[in-house]
């Protein structure tokens, strides 16, 4: 098996670049998934798209029927019209065990941008369940998504990441609201977008005595079951300049391809209203606000999903501990499922090799025996064992030293020399 994974996240790439590459909505991965497997159909494959990370993954049988580093970047390239030359650098690529590692990271919450944050592990399973309904997973990708949310549960048992405020909604309520307004029970709070992230944001904010929340989605019926979840009021995408001159918190997390809301449109409801201070948190991958809405002037404090990093680096400082626990954790983890794939890998070669061995050994004692017809049953039984343990000696040493390599690291190497010698197809 051939194991790569291509990405890019908050730690090697801005916002403006992840943006770019993000599959913002469900339709347009379908359609990339399409193209990708058309291209390459013996491929594995599993997108995971957020406002922090863009990966995809593959797996093989065969190195030379997966896609490069390069053919996934043309891809990304000609599906978003985005020349290669704008994000290759960032566009990292990672291996056999170290995809392996990467991922159970990911699914842990250690590549993340607020340590610990739950949400993440709900956000592989979402992105697994999708490969597996575009049809687009196999062996190789089952296990390793499977582990990797077992790995994350581990975790999350054994070490105390999850300890505090570990979502990026809570880190920006609590962190960057209260730095603003030191209430919020008399604030107007209006939410753009009815998906998980809004709901979890209305959660702290909630918890912070918010009373008035207005919901604003394109899709009316998906604003008023948000709305009646938190105790909010539901209205329609085309009342949106109202209600942005009437909120004084704005959240907005609608993953639309362009912002929705620019320096122009900010400055309309500015005339009606004359200056407030608003606090807005931009969640959208891409942005909903575009950025130069925060410098219209001092009242207005737009944060984006990039502002909220060097918060989250002081919270993985404070967690240093838990983290090279969950770092050992994940080592074991990635050793124990690498093992497993070598072993399967190695199984059936042995079991090939045995089998094509016992049958030559069989043949030829059918021969024997047939000139030696005098040899009676008790002869014929010591020849047959004799030749067996012949046959045994001669196999244990190359069988043994491919069980050792399984142990300790990739076999391809004497598999690949065993099949060509032994002439052994998969």
């Amino acid at each position: 098996m051939n194991l790569q994974v291509v990405y890019c996240n908050h730690q090697t790439a801005g916002l403006d670049v992840r943006e770019k590459l993000a599959f913002s909505s469900k339709e347009q991965l379908e359609e990339a998934y399409s193209i990708l497997k058309k291209s390459y159909p013996e491929t594995e494959m599993v997108v995971i798209s957020t406002c922090n990370r863009v990966e995809l993954y593959t797996a093989t049988q065969e190195p030379e029927t997966g896609p490069s580093h390069q053919e996934l970047a043309k891809f990304f390239s000609e599906f978003h019209h985005v020349p290669v030359s704008d994000f290759f650098e960032d566009f990292l690529e990672r291996t056999g065990p170290d995809a392996v590692r990467h991922l159970f990271q990911v699914a842990s919450s250690l590549d993340s941008m607020v340590l610990g944050e739950p949400q993440i592990v709900n956000q592989v399973k979402e992105a697994y369940q999708r490969a597996t309904e575009n049809a687009l997973c196999g062996p190789l990708t089952h296990a390793l998504f499977q582990q990797a949310i077992r790995v994350s549960a581990r975790v999350r048992t054994e070490t105390m990441l999850a300890e505090g405020r570990v979502s990026i909604a809570s880190v920006a309520v609590g962190t960057f609201g209260k730095s603003i307004f030191e209430r919020f029970d008399d604030k107007t709070v209006l939410v753009i977008g009815a998906g998980e992230m809004a709901e979890e944001t209305l959660t702290y904010l909630k918890d912070e005595g918010v009373k008035k929340i207005v919901v604003v989605n394109r899709s009316l019926e998906n604003a008023q079951k948000l709305a009646v979840k938190v105790g909010g009021e539901a209205r329609p995408f085309d009342v949106l300049d109202d209600c942005l001159a009437e909120a004084d918190v704005i959240v907005s997390t609608t993953g639309a391809s362009q912002p929705i809301v620019d320096v122009e449109r900010f400055q309309r409801v500015l005339k009606k209203i004359g200056n407030k201070t608003f606090f807005i948190l931009d969640l959208g991958a891409p942005r909903d606000f575009t950025p130069a809405v925060g410098q219209i002037n001092d009242n207005i404090f737009l944060f984006d999903i990039d502002n909220l990093e060097a918060t989250c680096e002081k919270n993985r400082r404070a967690r240093q501990k838990e983290v090279e626990k969950a770092l050992t954790i994940i080592d074991e983890e990635t050793e124990r499922f690498m093992h497993g794939v070598y072993h399967r890998a190695t199984g059936p070669i042995i079991k090939q090799l045995r089998e094509q061995w016992h049958d030559v050994r069989e043949q030829e004692v059918d021969k024997l025996f047939s000139k030696l017809s005098h040899l009676d049953e008790k002869d014929q039984e010591l020849i047959k064992r004799s030749i067996e343990q012949i046959v045994n000696k001669l196999l244990h040493p190359p069988l043994e030293v491919l069980r050792q390599e399984a142990r300790e690291g990739t076999p391809h190497g004497l598999l690949d020399a065993l099949k060509h010698l032994f002439h052994i197809r998969d």
